[in-house]
């Protein structure tokens, strides 16, 4: 992953999630490019104490945030603590999400709708709008969010809420570039496709499920997290570059507009 290193090496980066799935790979790909992290989790401390003792192998810093981002306060301070460490923000990784569980519309209660556009998509505002500020201090800085193929496919059967909650982060996405790129902040998304190997598929997919969706894509393989975490790297790094308000499909050739 070296090829980002001149770009990357010396830059404080915020991930949510970063110590899971594939916020776990984009946290490692960052430190193995020289990037200082800070690694947001919610449940995941073992691993996130793993990557800051494995960034500091690397020379380079890093701090583990807990926080629950449907809350505000949780969401304002973990992007405190992040520039206390720091000294700045240069890139945010919106990576925090959840399908929670399959439901479908007949099923949906209320509570369950705001709680998954909680998760996916308020918290996502609460901390872009805490780190903008931030990002604005800086000749050049970008924000990654993370979308999903089901944002514009649907999903499968019981994802009405999530993929309604993704669809809505390719729109915020080119929203928000458009009202940040005056500051000299770039905002790009990734929809990545069926990814396996992560505690989403491993609860929420069944294996022959899984072996369904893989035979109808083109190059006949399910996608990984690095698969994920290279693009991701891509469009952050791209600091004096000409992409902002896009999404990269990361799925393997299955498209749906």
């Amino acid at each position: 992953m070296n090829n980002y290193n001149n770009k990357l090496a010396g830059k404080n980066i915020l991930i949510t999630a970063g110590a899971q799935g594939i916020g776990e790979s984009i946290t490692r790909h960052f430190i193995d490019s020289g990037s200082n992290v800070a690694i947001h989790y919610f449940s995941s401390a073992d691993t996130a104490n793993e990557l800051v003792a494995y960034a500091h192998s690397k020379g380079v810093k890093a701090v583990a945030i807990s926080g629950d981002l449907t809350k505000e306060a949780d969401a304002n301070a973990m992007v405190e603590k992040t520039v206390e460490a720091f000294g700045g923000l240069d890139i945010l990784i919106n990576n925090a999400g959840s399908l929670v569980a399959r439901k479908m519309l007949n099923e949906m209660e209320t509570e369950f709708w705001h709680k998954v556009m909680d998760i996916n998509l308020t918290s996502m505002m609460f901390v872009t709008r805490a780190a903008a500020p931030y990002l604005a201090k800086q000749d050049n800085s970008s924000i990654v969010n993370l979308a999903s193929l089901a944002g514009r496919k649907g999903g499968h059967p019981g994802s009405l809420v999530y993929s309604t909650s993704k669809g809505a982060i390719l729109t915020f996405t080119r929203a928000l570039s458009t009202e940040l790129g005056a500051q000299g902040t770039r905002v790009n998304a990734v929809s990545p496709g069926l990814i396996l190997g992560t505690s989403f598929h491993n609860t929420h997919t069944t294996k022959e499920s899984a072996a369904a969706t893989t035979a109808g894509i083109p190059i006949q393989r399910a996608g990984n997290a690095a698969d994920v975490a290279r693009a991701v790297l891509y469009l952050a790094s791209e600091y004096d570059g000409f992409i902002t308000g896009a999404t990269l499909d990361i799925n393997g050739g299955v498209y749906n507009m």
